[in-house]
């Protein structure tokens, strides 16, 4: 087993990592510790040539957490803790929009892990922001307007698309049943290193509760914009083999789906996360 070594990978967030292997995470509480610390201060940590089993990629991702199902996904045959995130000529990916993954739980994920299993040869790249850079790079006035706020996240909005297909609204019925709209504070406050984050995104997240509808929609408008700006950002090129895991506690993240009519086959693996405060 080697030393981990670490390698920015932009300003505002990202680091990729070298000289240990996903089963040496699992293997080693030392190597785990290093990580984990490595995640929390980085964001989002890039693994390049992981091609392991889903079963090795699973225990690799229980080190951080219970993994959490997805109501929308199906799951590999070897291991039911891994989705298959999938996108064809016949079946195109639908969610393009910047999100942190389930917000419209009562206790949203913690960290999400993906391995790319069949990757485009051109195109197919996705992109992280840093909501605590975006959150403190904020003027002092807005930050004290923004933290009495809640914000209001709904399953519903963000499937709206797979909603509006044939079957749609009876296929997901259990879903929408099982999560009506949720309440979170609009900045959140990390759980382990105490940094505080703007908590909103524009696939779950429907109004500010506080705020008039015109007043919501401006500052929720602004919100999302600034989140994403270019130097909160991080880019990923993936390869076959590549693992990235990351906080959504404090980032956001969104596919770039510009490789029609490609091939593109991800692994993932959700992990439950605590309700935001």
């Amino acid at each position: 087993m080697s030393d981990l070594s670490l390698r920015q990978a932009a300003g505002a967030l990202g680091a990729y990592v070298s000289g240990i292997e996903l089963a040496d995470v699992a293997a080693s509480d030392r190597v785990y510790q290093q990580v984990r610390q490595a995640l929390v201060q980085h964001e989002v940590l890039f693994f390049r040539d992981q091609h392991v089993a889903p079963s090795v990629f699973a225990a690799f991702a229980q080190c951080f957490g219970e993994v959490l199902d997805h109501p929308a996904y199906v799951t590999t045959e070897e291991s039911d803790a891994v989705q298959i995130l999938e996108s064809t000529a016949e079946n195109p990916s639908k969610i393009e929009m910047w999100h942190s993954d389930m917000t419209f739980m009562t206790e949203p994920p913690s960290f999400t892990l993906l391995q790319g299993k069949i990757i485009p040869k051109v195109g197919g790249d996705t992109l992280w922001a840093s909501a605590t850079a975006a959150f403190t790079s904020l003027s002092p006035a807005l930050q004290e307007l923004l933290l009495p706020l809640t914000a209001i996240h709904d399953f519903a909005h963000g499937f709206a698309e797979s909603l509006a297909e044939p079957g749609g609204q009876e296929r997901l019925a259990p879903a929408i049943a099982q999560n009506p709209p949720v309440e979170h504070p609009l900045v959140r406050t990390h759980p382990e290193t105490g940094a505080q984050s703007i908590y909103v995104n524009p696939l779950f997240t429907t109004r500010v509760k506080e705020l008039s509808p015109l007043e919501s929609q401006h500052l929720l408008e602004l919100l999302y914009r600034h989140v994403v700006a270019d130097e909160h950002t991080v880019r990923l090129a993936w390869q076959p083999g590549t693992v990235a895991i990351w906080d959504n506690r404090s980032t956001q993240h969104k596919p770039v789906n510009d490789f029609f009519p490609q091939h593109r086959k991800m692994h993932r693996v959700t992990l439950r996360g605590d309700k935001p405060n």
